[in-house]
């Protein structure tokens, strides 16, 4: 489950107890990824602070498939697993079209978005490749191409928050060794234009 010791829903007191039940799926399943800061309680209170209102805001422009697109594609280029199994089948079922989706997968996997998106929507998966892979070559050309492609600059803020949300959620993932074990893949939070509803369906 991880390589940290791990504080099962049963065995939570306190503000740990009060944030698993805010978080919580079908029968008391918390995500392997939120169990983790247990021992630190105010760092999981942060994490889905930052995860709900970047992925999951009404204030969002971007349809939700869309950004965790590019959280499955970010999550590829860092090599987390776990993140790219969650967050593809979160995709999958906002898309409703499974053809679409493994194509989609595809196309991520061969690093060729081209494939599968133009225009706007390919740039910025093109921004989130580089951000990712060489963030400190980023220059302010990148943010021009984008301009020119149609993204104006709430938008650009939009997916370079995605981008940097799932940086920060592979690496929590990656460093501590967390596995899928005993998750149900592919819950997120409900209720866009509810940013405190952070429960998993």
């Amino acid at each position: 489950m991880s390589w940290i010791k791990i504080i099962p829903f049963e065995e939570a007191t306190g503000k740990l107890k009060q944030l698993y039940e805010r978080v919580k799926g079908p029968n008391n399943n918390v995500d392997n990824i939120m169990m983790v800061h247990g021992l630190r309680p105010h760092t999981m209170e942060g994490h889905m602070h930052i995860y709900k209102y970047v992925l999951h805001h009404n204030g969002n422009t971007f349809p939700k498939w869309y950004l965790e697109t590019i959280g499955v594609y970010v999550s590829m280029l860092n090599d987390c697993n776990y993140c790219v199994e969650h967050h593809y089948q979160g995709m999958k079922r906002l898309v409703d079209n499974d053809e679409r989706s493994a194509k989609v997968r595809e196309a991520l996997e061969a690093r060729k978005p081209e494939e599968m998106f133009e225009g706007k929507e390919l740039v910025l998966l093109k921004y989130a490749e580089k951000l990712t892979l060489n963030p400190s070559e980023m220059t302010e050309l990148d943010i021009d191409v984008l301009r020119v492609a149609g993204a104006d600059d709430g938008e650009i803020l939009e997916v370079n928050q995605v981008v940097s949300y799932f940086c920060y959620a592979n690496r929590t993932v990656l460093g501590l060794g967390v596995s899928t074990d005993g998750d149900i893949i592919g819950l997120s939070p409900n209720e866009n234009d509810k940013p405190d509803n952070w429960s998993h369906a």
